[in-house]
């Protein structure tokens, strides 16, 4: 049996009084979802582990199957392996977003949604005027970039943009771990040699003066001077968070016998990442955006292509999560239909005539209310299909209709483990 997990990020949502206090999943249009719950098995999925933050590097990488407690080093080193920059054991990696301040406050994450070509040419600047040799600005894709600091201390405190909508980001700057400000740390290097990293007060301090020197540098830029006169968000500041070492993660062929080849289809560099360090091929496909104009049928295709050959396909749309971000109802709305007509209903199609049955998943890494613009920890709602599964009594796929589905209340890595046994 063939098996694809298809993954709205930040789908699920809070009851709206606007939609008569259903949530977005309760209201919006999407058949092929509510007929797979109806044919299939439902239940509900805690993705974020104790002490760790709601983050779509840590509900991903849970999802598929992964101990946090093992694996987890941010969001810096998986942006890393996305792009193609091979880690060495001195690298501290962050991920470096483009951000826009306005009166003192972080106004949005994603510094107006830059193409990544407009981008490109701000990291190459910064990288020329504020990186040397033990620091370096690496291109990602639109507002997603990297920081390599040589040297650099994970135990910092970092604040991620995206969850901090209109706070003042004075406040938000980079600490120390408590009890780390002055403590020593070594790594060993490719050659056996070992050497001293900076304290992590060295290192906040050397990250937050970065921050401070790129305001003064990016709004001169010939770009956001551009964006200023047409009154439209600069990319004025950047701002760095979620950093990390190289990671240690076994392979999904490793762990999964049912695996033999598998891939990731993804327009963000941390699920590309994730999938890197998992062991499978990253498909890229041309209009993946990672908003609500991204290329589903790309996707769709892509990933039916894939399934033909491999055993393993996932599949993750950013979409739905930066409407949340955006607090904008009705594209959130849009993309949850999409998803379901332009992506999903042609996988279902095409897959249901194959003599190999192919069992599909669907769920949200985590929750991004739109009323509240930020990952929150909560459970979310998944179906599982397959031809010839006993369906359970859910008719619909929601966050309250899962509730009473018959795989009950997973944890962490237990979703993939169950995937695994199905239809076996």
């Amino acid at each position: 049996m063939k098996r694809i997990i298809i993954l709205g990020d930040g789908m699920a949502d809070h009851p709206i009084a606007k939609l008569g206090n259903k949530t977005l999943l309760q209201y919006a249009d999407k058949p092929c979802m509510d007929q797979l719950a109806k044919q299939g098995k439902t239940g509900r999925l805690i993705t974020i582990p104790e002490d760790f933050p709601p983050g779509s590097e840590v509900a991903n990488t849970a999802i598929m199957g992964y101990d946090l407690n093992e694996v987890y080093e941010g969001r810096g080193p998986l942006e890393a392996a996305s792009i193609g920059y091979e880690m060495t054991a001195e690298d501290l990696a962050l991920r470096c977003n483009l951000i826009t301040l306005q009166d003192d406050i972080i106004l949005t994450h994603n510094g107006g949604n830059l193409a990544t070509a407009d981008a490109d040419g701000l990291i190459k600047e910064l990288n020329r005027q504020l990186g040397n040799e033990k620091i370096r600005f690496i291109t990602g894709i639109q507002y997603r970039h990297l920081l390599v600091i040589k040297g650099g201390s994970k135990h910092i405190v970092c604040a991620p943009p995206h969850d901090h909508p209109n706070e003042p980001w004075r406040a938000l700057l980079v600490q120390p771990e408590p009890g780390w400000a002055n403590k020593k740390e070594v790594y060993v290097d490719e050659q056996g040699i070992t050497h001293e990293r900076m304290t992590a007060g060295e290192t906040a301090d050397l990250l937050n003066d970065l921050i401070l020197r790129s305001q003064a540098l990016l709004p001169q830029l010939p770009y956001n001077k551009m964006k200023i006169q047409q009154g439209e968000r600069p990319a004025n500041s950047i701002w760095l968070w979620s950093g990390g070492y190289r990671p240690r993660m076994r392979t999904l062929m490793e762990q999964y016998p049912q695996i033999h080849f598998g891939s990731v289809i993804s327009a963000v560099d941390l699920i590309k990442g994730i999938g890197h360090y998992a062991g499978l091929d990253i498909i890229e496909v041309e209009g993946a955006t990672g908003l609500a104009d991204t290329n589903y049928e790309g996707k769709a295709a892509a990933a039916i292509e894939a399934l033909r050959k491999q055993d393993f396909v996932f599949v993750h749309v950013e979409a739905t999560d930066e409407a949340g971000h955006d607090g904008d109802l009705e594209l959130k709305l849009k993309a949850i239909n999409y998803l379901d007509q332009r992506l999903i209903s042609p996988i279902v199609k095409e897959t249901a005539t194959w003599e190999e049955p192919v069992c599909i998943a669907v769920l949200p890494d985590h929750p991004t209310p739109v009323e509240m613009r930020i990952h929150i920890n909560e459970p979310v709602p998944f179906l599982i299909y397959y031809p010839g599964i006993q369906p359970d009594e859910v008719n619909t796929y929601d966050e309250y209709s899962c509730v009473k589905g018959d795989f009950g209340l997973l944890r962490l890595n237990e979703f993939m483990q169950l995937l695994m046994t199905m239809g076996t």
